[in-house]
């Protein structure tokens, strides 16, 4: 019973997942927050290696929350959206504007889920929750940045 509390408290991002009305949102916002707040000061490189263990961990606690619950796809669990908004945020420009672009682009692909990301969801349990925030998070990010570099 310990590995499922433990998971639902990883998965939910420490009960962030159990906030009232579009707990993806919750989850992502909390995401840019810590990003502000620190994430951006790290290297890229030891970013990424964050992303890719809260990736790890999602697939993990998530698999153990489905087998638990029987629940495919969860609404509590929101570490898909954190580790999908962090990898759209990697390397972002500077500027407030380029944050919420990237915060509104991100839960917009998330939403609407568009080919391939709904595919995606296809993959079993723990994988097709992460997998399809994490290519909506590339998504956002190589938007974000051809933009950038477009407009510079």
């Amino acid at each position: 019973m310990l590995r499922v509390e433990l998971s639902e408290w990883l998965a939910t991002c420490f009960k962030i997942g159990h906030l009232p009305i579009a707990p993806g949102t919750w989850g992502s916002l909390a995401a840019v927050i810590g990003w502000w707040l620190w994430l951006q000061y790290l290297y890229p490189l030891v970013f990424i290696v964050l992303i890719i263990t809260i990736f790890i961990i999602g697939v993990f606690a998530t698999n153990i929350i489905i087998d638990h619950t029987g629940e495919k796809d969860p609404s509590r669990i929101v570490i898909d959206e954190v580790a999908g908004q962090w990898l759209g945020l990697l390397v972002l420009p500077d500027g407030a504007l380029y944050i919420a672009a990237a915060f509104i682009l991100f839960r917009l692909l998330d939403i609407i889920k568009p080919w391939p990301i709904w595919q995606l969801e296809k993959f079993p349990k723990g994988w097709g929750v992460m997998l399809d925030d994490m290519l909506a998070g590339s998504l956002t990010l190589g938007l974000i940045q051809g933009y950038s570099r477009l407009v510079v």
